[in-house]
């Protein structure tokens, strides 16, 4: 009886001897003056699990306005979409030179502090968005659209005003307009990007190694699904942000003559970096405040050392890793089936998902008529929280049932056919009076009529005749007068191409000759509403796969290696879908375009778009990479046998008093004797 006292009290006792650690300089929360026992308080691996999903949330805001308002800048900086998707990938060509490097170095030491360091990283590249705003103003054919600077440019040539918006009979010279150098905003853009990338590399890697090597690994699962459904509310805030300033003039404190279903309105798109950029710097400072590693997590570990009998383990301080350390955790990760299987699968479904991360509004804006501002809306707010509750529902499941590292990787499989079976709905949702539209427009910029007005550098700006037809300016009308209203209504008259345009035998009456300003009202809403539904199914799949995918990566892998196993995953997702998809797939739709924005440098970028043929080409392509990716998925479900995601003493849970009682049960040393 008294060996058995003894023995539970030896147990207690090394039970407490590592709770007498939380005073130590790895385990204090805070820095500089801010610490102290009321911040101790917080050192608790549920705590930075909020603080990093609600830092990660403000991350994904930042990319997702980023998105929101990327059609938005193609207007207001004439960027063909193909140059936009290379300033979308320069976060990703930084993160193929800093993704291993820091995960690996900066893994070494106070990761909450490089957490930190890399949200403040993240506050420059919003500065950095906002900058082109401030250089250049909101730009010359915004400004001639309110009703302070009038609608048009008016020109005097020998005594005479002529508007240039109009179909004229001698050949006007190229004027250059008084927009920044081509090539300017596009480099401030790329930088901005390229510093981004940089932040999110530390932001990632580190914080999710640091919350999965400071929490049990029961508990993983849901805090890994719980953090991401925090960022998951990113998206929806940013879309919604972007929305909000969308509907804003570009200008705030001018009267617009156009309303926001034109498409030449140009929203506030730099009045969110404003506020992003501020509430980086402020979750940068509480991520800052964690310890290097947590109390608990020190605890867990000195016990496991004292009970295996290796002795207290110490972390090799930096100076001692070396880069043939690292060329070893290259080598092991490098005959990993299934960490390689995971990765290609994963690379090809995200080549193929990426477009509709990037380029969902302006899809939404050419294939169903809808403004930037509603584009954004039901992206950000209807699809994504679909998306976090598909996060939430699949971290409980894991979390409660347990299932194997097959069942796991046999869902990926799952919901990448899913996924396929989604986007070939995709090619059957169109809007036939959107297509037909298009191509009459189009039919309108190349007829005879049209080319004897010289239009070549009329920009756009669309009237709609009374037959219910697009033309892409008054001039391609053929329109000699403009009228406009008490309302500020305007009106095209002396229209010679619209009979022209109906039947090149048929002459209307001068009456019928006319033109409204604006595109022709085309209603595509229910087709709208039936693709909103198939996206959102897709987003929920898509989100049920995320923590099970996350979870075989950190497990196939060797503890130690985790961190820069997620390094070496970015750098790699970086190099062969983050930097090319949004190229390939902005090359696509530039391809599908029918109507340049031509200036006297530059065509400019695309008004309209040859949307039927964009639709089957688009997503044909994004199907077949996915449906290719499912393959290796297979491939990762046949070798992921043999791998635990879940410790066995963690799949029983037992409480205390029954680890008690189990450890006086166990023969001592001198009862074998």
């Amino acid at each position: 009886m008294a060996s058995e006292e003894t023995e539970t009290s030896e147990f207690l006792k090394d039970k407490k001897v590592p709770e007498q650690q939380e005073d130590t300089s790895d385990t204090t929360c805070g820095f500089w003056r801010f610490k102290g026992p009321t911040l101790q308080r917080f050192a608790s691996d549920n705590m930075y699990m909020v603080i990093y999903g609600i830092a990660g949330c403000f991350l994904s805001i930042a990319f997702s306005y980023f998105n929101g308002t990327l059609t938005t800048l193609e207007k207001r900086y004439k960027i063909p979409t193909k140059i936009t998707g290379v300033i979308s990938v320069g976060n990703d060509i930084s993160t193929v030179f800093s993704s291993a490097f820091l995960a690996y170095y900066a893994g070494r030491g106070h990761r909450p502090r490089w957490i930190g360091f890399g949200l403040v990283i993240l506050a420059v590249f919003c500065l950095l968005m906002l900058s082109p705003q401030l250089i250049y103003g909101p730009g010359e054919d915004a400004l001639k659209l309110t009703r302070e600077y009038g609608e048009s440019i008016v020109h005097t040539l020998n005594g005479t005003k002529r508007d240039e918006a109009l179909c004229q009979k001698d050949k006007p010279s190229c004027l250059e307009d008084h927009a920044p150098s081509d090539f300017m905003p596009i480099m401030i853009f790329f930088l901005a990007q390229f510093v981004c990338g940089v932040g999110c590399s530390l932001f990632y890697t580190l914080g999710l190694s640091y919350m999965d090597d400071n929490s049990k690994k029961s508990k993983s699962p849901a805090m890994i699904s719980w953090s991401a459904f925090l960022r998951m509310l990113g998206p929806a805030f940013g879309y919604s942000l972007a929305s909000v300033c969308l509907r804003l003039y570009i200008d705030p404190f001018k009267e617009p003559l156009i309303s926001k279903e034109d498409p030449r309105w140009i929203g506030a798109w730099w009045l969110g970096w404003i506020l992003l950029s501020v509430i980086l710097l402020i979750s940068a400072f509480f991520v800052g405040l964690f310890p290097k590693e947590m109390p608990r997590a020190r605890a867990r570990r000195l016990k496991a050392a004292t009970s295996t009998g290796t002795g207290t383990e110490v972390e090799s301080p930096l100076a001692e890793r070396s880069f043939k350390d690292m060329v070893q955790v290259m080598k092991r990760l490098s005959v990993n089936k299934v960490y390689i299987y995971k990765t290609i699968g994963s690379n090809l479904y995200l080549f193929g998902y990426i477009p509709y991360w990037i380029f969902t509004p302006k899809y939404i804006e050419i294939q169903f008529r809808q403004s930037a501002a509603m584009a954004n809306m039901a992206t950000g707010t209807v699809a994504l929280g679909f998306s976090a509750a598909g996060i939430l529902i699949s971290g409980y499941v894991v979390s409660k049932f347990k299932p194997s590292a097959r069942a796991m990787a046999a869902w990926n499989c799952v919901v990448d056919y899913l996924t396929v079976a989604g986007i070939i709905c995709y090619i059957l949702i169109g809007c036939e009076p959107s297509d037909r539209m298009n191509s009459l427009a189009t039919l309108s910029a190349g007829d005879s009529c049209s080319l004897s007005c010289h239009c070549d550098y009329v920009h756009f700006a669309p009237v709609c005749s009374p037959a219910n037809e697009t033309f892409i300016s008054a001039c391609h009308a053929g329109c000699s007068e403009k009228l406009t209203d008490d309302q500020g209504r305007t009106t095209y008259t002396g229209c010679k191409c619209i009979s022209s345009s109906l039947s090149p035998n048929l002459t209307l009456p001068d009456e019928n000759q006319f033109a409204s300003d604006g595109v022709c009202p085309v209603d595509c809403y229910d087709q709208f509403l039936i693709y909103l539904a198939v996206m959102c199914l897709l987003k929920f799949v898509g989100a049920t796969g995320r923590s099970t995918d996350l979870l075989l990566v950190l497990r196939c892998v060797p503890a130690e290696d985790k961190t820069i196993a997620l390094g070496i995953g970015g750098m790699l997702f970086s190099v062969l879908s983050f930097i090319p998809s949004p190229i390939v797939f902005g090359w696509i739709l530039d391809s599908y375009c029918l109507v340049w924005g031509k200036t006297c440098s530059t065509k400019g970028n695309c008004w309209l778009y040859d949307t039927s043929s964009l639709r089957y080409t688009m997503n044909l392509v994004s199907a077949t990479l996915i449906l290719v990716g499912s393959f290796w998925h297979i491939a990762v479900w046949y070798y992921a046998k043999d791998i635990k995601i879940f410790d066995d003493e963690q799949l029983t849970d037992k409480p205390r008093e029954g680890q008690l009682m189990e450890l006086k049960s166990k023969p001592s040393k001198n009862d074998k004797n």
